[in-house]
């Protein structure tokens, strides 16, 4: 994956887009650069008070994005109150500006819908997205000559900032169903042994193999807490994490890897298997917004249907949905790595030879066609040990694969064996001081 797309940085190169710099956006040498400008639409996001003074200069008006459901959430901060009254669903708001606070004509709305275990963090993730795609479809009405927006309700309230001890209320009400491993002495044993570690390993580092830690996961979700799930506002931080402290890798550059070459810095790689559609909902904004390069393996039979995984069979309860091809082709399109995970998340060692050798080829076909893919990696499915042999690596090998990759534990440590990728699981058991020793390709 390349530089990314969308920073101030890769699009200021644009001929058609300026950027203004100002420590006031309503001082009068601000004003007088947008007069100049003479702009059509405003377009307000994540900014502060706007005053008459500018937001009256676009000949049509300005938006607002407001993450909150309007007039009953107007103020701040997003998400926090919704969930203090304990609301099954957050706002999303597009609004014209007018002098009162929040309180000018709605053009577009949505919702998201809280889930079981949503915290504002991760919910204000989400409602970040959804307002993107909202302004989008704002400004494309208002721009082909529709005048859209209704008033608002007399009704409502406009909120502050909560206090420190009503953050503090709320964030123990959230984790009132969170069932932590472990008992409270035993996780604060594991932390504190996880920071003195971590406080030596830049001396260790020098007497280390090189390696390379390549990060699996399943779902980025706060609908569930197992051992495929990370939350949300989890994942941002993980990225964050990786991104500050890490060298990352495409898994096409650990593939090249026939040494491994020394880093002063872990070596990370991330990726994914199966499919859920919350990958594409709430893992490929974090990715893009970190700058994380990242690989997603698919079962090509079980996208764009409403098939249920065996995994999640077994387990009964929810079956989360999966993404279709459109979500994987955007994914593909931005510059993420996708590979198989078979058709239909087979055993590759119980079925039977011709079984396999169909799963192969016809997923490895439907990423050709559908993607137009040159070369073709494979995760296969479970991951375990007992889930691959030699006779069966030799089949990947046959139908043209180009790497095969486990899901059993370990670190690459020297060399990288592309038949044998070795990949360790991310689940929400993870503090942030036990994910980053993961990361060192330690354990």
């Amino acid at each position: 994956m390349g530089s990314p797309r969308h920073t101030a940085q890769s699009l200021a190169p644009g001929r058609n887009l300026r950027i203004l710099r100002s420590n006031d956006i309503h001082d009068e040498v601000t004003l007088a650069e947008v007069r100049k400008f003479a702009p059509d639409l405003g377009l307000s996001l994540a900014a502060p008070i706007l005053r008459e003074s500018l937001f009256s200069l676009p000949r049509l008006g300005t938006l607002n994005l407001h993450k909150g459901k309007l007039p009953q959430y107007r103020g701040m901060p997003p998400a926090f109150w919704e969930l203090w009254n304990e609301e099954k669903e957050v706002g999303c708001t597009i609004h014209w500006v007018e002098s009162k606070l929040d309180a000018g004509p709605v053009v577009v709305e949505s919702t998201v819908q809280r889930e079981r275990f949503s915290t504002v963090r991760g919910l204000q993730l989400r409602l970040d997205e959804v307002g993107v795609d909202l302004m989008r479809t704002a400004v494309r009405r208002i721009l082909s000559g529709e005048r859209i927006g209704y008033p608002q309700p007399t009704n409502g309230r406009t909120n502050r900032k909560p206090t420190l001890a009503q953050t503090a209320e709320l964030t123990r009400r959230l984790a009132r169903d969170v069932v932590f491993p472990g008992s409270f002495p035993q996780r604060i044993a594991r932390e504190t042994m996880y920071a003195a570690a971590r406080s030596c390993l830049p001396i260790a580092r020098l007497s280390m193999r090189p390696r390379i830690t390549v990060l699996l996961y399943h779902r980025v979700s706060d609908e569930a807490r197992d051992n495929l799930t990370v939350g949300i506002e989890q994942f941002d931080r993980q990225m964050a994490l990786i991104r500050r402290h890490c060298d990352l890798l495409t898994l096409e550059e650990v593939l090249a890897c026939d040494t491994i070459p020394t880093s002063t810095r872990p070596q990370v790689c991330v990726t994914f298997d199966d499919g859920y559609l919350d990958n594409f909902i709430n893992a490929f904004p974090i990715l893009r917004r970190n700058a994380i390069p990242a690989a997603f393996f698919v079962s090509t039979g079980i996208i764009g249907t409403d098939r249920p995984f065996p995994h999640d069979v077994r387990r009964g309860g929810s079956r989360p949905p999966v993404m279709t091809w459109e979500n994987v082709k955007k994914m593909h399109d931005y510059g993420f790595t996708i590979g198989s995970h078979s058709v239909s998340h087979i055993d590759c060692v119980k079925e039977p030879e011709s079984a396999v050798v169909e799963e192969l080829t016809r997923s490895r076909a439907d990423l050709e066609r559908r993607l137009g893919l040159a070369e073709v990696y494979f995760a296969y499915p479970f991951g375990g040990r007992q889930h691959m042999n030699a006779q069966r690596l030799d089949l990947v090998r046959a139908a043209g694969y180009a790497a095969c990759l486990s899901a059993y534990g370990g670190s690459n440590i020297g060399v990288v064996d592309r038949y044998n990728v070795l990949r360790g699981g991310i689940n929400w058991e993870f503090s942030d001081r036990a994910f980053l020793f993961r990361c060192q390709g330690i354990r």
